[in-house]
């Protein structure tokens, strides 16, 4: 199996009017455009160019990649959804163009897409982002949609790797979509995901760490397991201010128990927490790599709250010692 950027696409002739417009020739129809007009301005030397049956750009030489993706939503028509590393680049990303656009289209279509579209039938259409007039998937598919179709891993790392530091989606979001999805492709992105979790977890922990110490605030213990005066667990904090029963979560996880995933988990332990008097700070991990003043300042904000309540009757023991 080739990657999905292992075949560039051929020298093209220079390039275009970026902000020409893409139409069907039957949007051209509607605007009044007669079918002899429009086929003698898409010929060798006129003003237009066909990029496929019944699609026109209104200009001339290559284009852009925006285009392209235009052509294909002109080509596919409505309920087509582009995702990818098309969508991906529309939310900021940085990776290498496909040879093809990727585009999602209804389980029962049948249809023959022309060769700059790689066509994905699915029972599950997203709803789309709409940017400049085209429909693309939301980052957490888009990802998931282009990972299932990578098959060199450094470049299926980077594909999980760039939304997830840039905020655009969690880890467990990803795994979530794959899991919802179609499962073919799945395997190797699993594994990245699982990998990528554990890093991700210890990259927010480490800065959670140099955050707390640049606040002026005691030192507070980590990763500590919160009890009530039986013993019976209540949750796990990633820091913990214990004279005053104040806790912070980075990571938003609790730990998976069978049957239940590590966000109900934590939604649970949270719950636990706070009906034990525990002042809760939870703080999304692209915050504290993104936002670290906004961060600091809600930690002093919570921690001058939590001094000017009784300390509840909780517990703490260490769960475990993160170097």
């Amino acid at each position: 199996m080739r990657s999905v950027f292992s075949a560039p696409r051929a020298a093209a002739p220079g390039p275009g009017d970026a902000t020409a417009p893409v139409l069907s020739a039957r949007q051209l129809r509607g605007l009044g455009i007669h079918p002899s007009t429009i086929t003698r301005r898409c010929r060798p030397g006129g003003p237009w160019r066909r990029l496929a049956p019944g699609v026109v750009l209104l200009g001339t030489g290559e284009p852009t990649r925006h285009q392209w993706a235009q052509a294909a939503i002109a080509y596919l028509g409505p309920g087509s959804v582009i995702t990818g590393v098309d969508a991906l680049l529309v939310y900021g990303m940085e990776l290498p163009r496909p040879r093809t656009v990727h585009a999602l289209v209804e389980a029962g279509r049948r249809l023959t897409p022309p060769t700059f579209v790689s066509v994905e039938r699915t029972a599950r259409l997203p709803d789309p982002v709409l940017d400049g007039g085209i429909p693309f998937a939301p980052p957490v598919r888009a990802a998931v949609d282009a990972a299932r179709r990578e098959a060199e891993p450094d470049r299926l790392r980077a594909l999980l790797t760039a939304p997830v530091r840039e905020g655009l989606c969690t880890v467990e979001e990803l795994t979530t979509e794959l899991s919802s999805g179609n499962q073919r492709g799945s395997a190797a992105v699993r594994t990245q995901l699982r990998r990528l979790a554990h890093t991700t977890e210890d990259d927010v922990r480490r800065t959670a760490r140099r955050l707390a110490h640049r606040c002026p605030l005691p030192p507070p213990r980590w990763d500590v397991t919160i009890t009530d005066p039986t013993g019976q667990a209540l949750g796990v904090v990633d820091a913990w201010w214990d004279d005053i029963g104040l806790g912070w979560w980075v990571t938003g996880r609790g730990r998976e128990r069978p049957g239940s995933s590590a966000t109900a988990v934590g939604e649970q332990e949270g719950l636990a927490l706070t009906a034990s008097g525990v002042a809760l700070v939870r703080t999304p991990p692209a915050m504290v790599r993104h936002h670290p003043e906004v961060v600091i300042t809600e930690l002093v904000r919570a921690f001058r709250g939590a001094a000017r309540r009784p300390r509840p009757r909780v517990l703490a023991e260490v769960h475990r010692f993160v170097a």
